[in-house]
């Protein structure tokens, strides 16, 4: 019962969290990708040892491609993005870099802006449709239980708690995206369609027991059956979140650098579902339950 008694706190939390991340999105702007923007990307690995980043700018300048950004990678790799570079070009930016040191192409991909722009609206018409799609999903497999809260408000109560764990990793990624180059990507939506997939189920299992106590008359009032079905399966919430948690954050620390702001993504948004299914969708229920109960008043 403390969880659901003290509701007001983590709905406190929450909102200093998402106002945060709202903030960070607005002010800083988020860090597209070649995938959302068009451009080129050549990443590099030196043999022995990366030259200085000061003494690369100024060999980079020499090329007057404009614009390209240099961004460590690891101990010895290197990954320049810059507009889309025709193949002469391409050979000019590594016979530059390769100047200051024996070197191998780690990768080179090259996106035109017309595709970029298709696959950014691509990835925001699926998220759309994916949090619709849940909506109907928690309206039909609970549309049995009308009262005292109906099927559809089980629906938008998840879907309140699945903003707050899209918009979390989104105002992360604005601030990385600022201050350590951390790209909005195809990987970057890969990890939020995954954050909603592991935090609806989340939820659902609390939803889940909430439904089988209420049909078992458990608890005293509808905030009783709530506080009971969140304390039978928070012991089952926390250790499945650890368990996944675990093996990403071995993949941040001893995975290759393509993969690494894609862990921090789905560790940040785990984390903030494992929260929100606990501390705010069902909590939610019982505020959205004792509204209603005074509105009939």
């Amino acid at each position: 019962m403390g969880i659901i008694k003290h509701r007001k706190i983590w709905y406190s939390i929450s909102g200093l969290l998402v106002a945060a991340s709202v903030f960070s999105v607005f002010y800083f702007g988020l860090n597209f990708g070649i995938d959302f923007t068009g451009g080129s990307l050549v990443e590099v690995e030196y043999k022995t040892v990366r030259p200085p980043m000061a003494e690369l700018q100024i060999k980079i300048k020499k090329l007057d491609f404009k614009n390209v950004i240099l961004q460590p990678a690891g101990e010895k790799g290197l990954i320049a993005r810059s507009r889309n570079l025709t193949k002469k070009e391409h050979a000019e930016l590594l016979s530059s870099l390769s100047s200051s040191g024996e070197l191998t192409e780690v990768r080179f991909d090259s996106i035109g802006p017309i595709i970029g722009r298709e696959l950014r609206q691509k990835s925001w018409i699926a998220l759309a449709l994916v949090v619709l799609m849940i909506i109907f999903y928690i309206a039909f497999v609970f549309r049995k239980v009308s009262r005292p809260v109906s099927s559809f408000k089980f629906g938008l109560m998840a879907i309140v708690a699945l903003t707050h764990d899209v918009m979390i990793p989104l105002g992360a990624f604005a601030v990385l995206g600022k201050y350590f180059g951390a790209e909005v990507d195809v990987l970057f939506v890969t990890a939020l369609l995954t954050i909603l997939g592991f935090s609806v189920h989340d939820t659902i299992v609390v939803f889940d027991r909430v439904r089988e106590n209420l049909h078992r008359g458990i608890g005293n009032d509808f905030e009783g059956t709530v506080g009971i079905s969140v304390n039978q399966t928070i012991t089952r919430s926390i250790n499945t979140s650890l368990t996944v948690l675990l093996v990403l954050g071995a993949i941040f620390f001893f995975g290759g650098e393509t993969t690494r702001f894609f862990s921090l993504a789905l560790i940040i948004g785990v984390a903030a579902g494992t929260y929100s299914s606990i501390f705010i969708a069902s909590p939610l229920l019982v505020t959205i339950y004792k509204f209603q109960k005074r509105r009939k008043k």
